[in-house]
């Protein structure tokens, strides 16, 4: 017996409803020692990252937070409207506040770059100054396994060429793609763990 269009009308409008009210409202899962593939967005997909010296300092404040923070970099990428994280749970606080201390640091020194830049005695007539560089809210994944580990690495390291930014992902220098080929050492320390500690379970 087939469903009637009205049915399937009221299903999808009611999937919709729930999509939006789980991202509006996400779950998060602290204090389980899993991983967390975090995916941030700049507001309204607005290209902040574009330019090569943008996604310099986002990888400089990565940086500093992990060492304020004592948390573990597992991977990332830097895109040019969005960033992906594969990160552990820090010492200090969880997740959620490293994402804001991010966000904050990066977006408090491109808003001041910004207002340096406007020519001075330029007015911001209709509001033309900008305000936001990230949404709001971020995604945020639990990674329990090692399977589900470098299934998130293979993900992130491929975005820039799924992309079209580049043809190989050694080319895209902003991730940790090049630490795990060739054993480069970044700006971003990568799995500095302390001793006999691992979050990630291995796969049966």
């Amino acid at each position: 017996m087939g469903f009637s269009k009205v049915r399937v009308s009221h299903f999808l409008r009611a999937a919709r409803v729930y999509s939006a009210a789980v991202f509006k409202h996400p779950t998060r899962y602290y204090g389980t020692g899993h991983l967390h593939f975090i995916n941030c967005s700049c507001y309204h997909r607005q290209l902040w990252l574009a330019s090569r010296s943008r996604r310099d300092l986002f990888v400089r404040v990565l940086e500093e937070v992990r060492q304020r923070y004592k948390f573990v970099v597992v991977g990332y990428v830097v895109m040019t409207d969005h960033i992906h994280l594969l990160i552990s749970e820090p010492d200090k606080g969880d997740p959620s506040k490293v994402m804001q201390a991010i966000k904050q640091g990066f977006a408090r020194r491109v808003l001041r770059q910004a207002r340096r830049r406007r020519p001075a005695g330029q007015g911001t007539l209709f509001g033309a100054e900008p305000e936001h560089v990230w949404q709001r809210r971020f995604y945020d994944f639990n990674v329990w396994s090692e399977g589900k580990r470098i299934e998130k690495l293979r993900y992130m390291h491929r975005n820039p060429v799924a992309r079209g930014l580049v043809d190989a992902p050694e080319q895209w220098v902003w991730s940790s793609f090049r630490a795990y080929a060739y054993g480069e050492a970044g700006v971003v320390k990568l799995n500095d763990w302390p001793a006999a500690k691992m979050t990630t379970r291995r796969a049966a």
